[in-house]
């Protein structure tokens, strides 16, 4: 049997009554009560036709969230001022790294003999070294070189260390032992005498520190991937995974790498750190990047070595600037360890009574 169809749209709703006699059904024009007026409901014909004032906007007319990202950063300075002041300190350094030899005064590499070991004034802002060299102009260009030799090693062992601790703890077995053997090889040395070494036999070039450097930090990295590996592949999740059929790709990238990712990141803040300090080590030692280039490490070492006595300016800024490069990434690395940690977000918000 055809059900029957309203005549008009505006027709007043059938209700389908059903009284005690099951065999007996009765169609009476009862209105139905909706929660608006623009949606109509026909039972028996099985047509359900629901518009509604938001249905009619389209995506180009719906409103913007405006300020939400803006919010966000505002509230997470709130919760952490340090992290947020250490976060500027670091625009600041990458603003520097690069547009710092289009603003330095003079030529890093010119030579101003009559300005020999200057103190700071109007002129040299930073005074000069033992050349004449303006000292300001030689911390601008030498930033760009710290920057990139402090990031460009932490990003490659970060994605190295990273995979090969991974597959290490899901491959297991002998071949699990075997790489962590050789890792555990290089960190029997301490990385300052390796780095030396490494560098001795490679010769003193930019390439070469960000080489020895990255080599230097990539067991710790496998570590920590392998441990969060390890401890991921427990879960129950895991083995539902394994149960569906996912393939071992699959449950690399969506399931155990979204879980060793974040303490990887807060390591490789802390990283870059040390690789700073160490190529500013190196550089002071002779065996970093070679001069005439400036870096931060050349500013302390070479010839202004030995006018420090009499001219202290000239360890005083490249000195300061190392501190202050290396405190605001470490101060970096404990926002997002407290950021990404639910364990450390649930320590925050018991203290602070939330």
């Amino acid at each position: 049997m055809q059900r029957p169809r309203p005549s008009n749209p505006g027709a007043v709703p059938l209700r389908m009554s059903v009284p005690s006699n099951p065999r007996r059904v009765s169609l009476t024009p009862e209105p139905l009560h909706c929660t608006s007026s623009s949606h109509r409901v026909w039972s028996l014909c099985g047509e359900v036709t629901m518009t509604s004032e938001r249905a009619d906007t389209h995506f180009w007319q719906a409103p913007a969230r405006r300020g939400s990202v803006f919010r966000s950063v505002l509230r997470v300075a709130r919760r952490a001022p340090i992290g947020a002041a250490a976060a500027i300190v670091i625009f600041l350094l990458a603003f520097i790294s690069v547009f710092g030899p289009m603003l330095a005064p003079f030529d890093p590499l010119e030579l101003h003999r009559a300005d020999r070991l200057v103190g700071p004034n109007s002129t040299y802002w930073l005074g000069t070294d033992a050349f004449g060299r303006d000292q300001f102009s030689r911390l601008l260009h030498g930033t760009r070189v710290s920057i990139i030799v402090g990031l460009a090693p932490v990003a490659a062992s970060t994605v190295v260390g990273s995979a090969i601790g991974i597959v290490s703890a899901y491959a297991g077995g002998m071949r699990d032992v075997v790489i962590q053997r050789v890792m555990d090889a290089f960190m029997a040395f301490p990385a300052l005498i390796t780095v030396l070494v490494m560098v001795s036999l490679l010769g003193p070039t930019m390439l070469n520190v960000i080489l020895v450097l990255a080599v230097v930090t990539t067991p710790t990295v496998n570590r920590v991937a392998r441990g969060l590996t390890l401890s991921t592949l427990g879960l129950p999740y895991i083995e539902s995974a394994r149960a569906s059929g996912a393939s071992q790709r699959r449950i690399i990238l969506l399931h155990i790498v979204p879980n060793v990712l974040p303490p990887v990141v807060i390591l490789a803040a802390s990283l870059i750190g040390g690789a700073i300090l160490a190529e500013a080590s190196l550089s002071f030692l002779g065996l970093g990047v070679p001069p005439p280039d400036p870096t931060w490490g050349n500013l302390l070492g070479g010839q202004n070595r030995d006018a420090f006595e009499v001219a202290p300016w000239l360890a005083v800024f490249p000195g300061l600037a190392i501190a202050i490069t290396v405190l605001a990434f470490n101060l970096i690395g404990d926002t997002l360890r407290d950021t990404l940690d639910p364990r450390m977000r649930g320590s925050q918000d018991v203290g602070a009574g939330k």
